[in-house]
């Protein structure tokens, strides 16, 4: 059974800054990354990091967020700098082995004006 276990999340006033991490079990794990989802909207990606160490990130948090990846310890992260109101969310990272998706159960994100 894979699972994945998120930390990191909590109240951070705007401009501040949190770190996600979110630890994955099972073997041969592909693409890495995270969505958010906010009251009332879609979920949305965030970033995503594919075993080789590509990249890709939603236009909105360019230039503040950072995805990362330590295979070693199955781990992926998101520094989230610069923070806006608008960044509030439920963060929920993922873990893909073979064609399947893992999902955790999410970390809540609060950034306070």
């Amino acid at each position: 059974q894979v699972q994945l276990v998120e930390s990191g999340g909590g109240l951070v006033q705007a401009g501040g800054s949190l770190r996600l991490s979110c630890a994955a079990s099972g073997r041969s794990i592909n693409d890495m990354g995270w969505y958010r989802r906010a009251p009332g909207k879609q979920r949305e990606l965030v970033a995503t990091m594919t075993k080789g160490g590509s990249t890709n990130y939603a236009d909105s948090v360019k230039g503040r967020f950072t995805i990362s990846r330590d295979d070693a310890k199955k781990t992926v992260y998101l520094q989230m700098n610069s923070l806006k109101p608008e960044d509030t969310a439920l963060y929920d990272c993922y873990a893909v082995i073979g064609i399947v998706w893992y999902w955790g159960p999410g970390t809540q994100v609060t950034v306070s004006s």
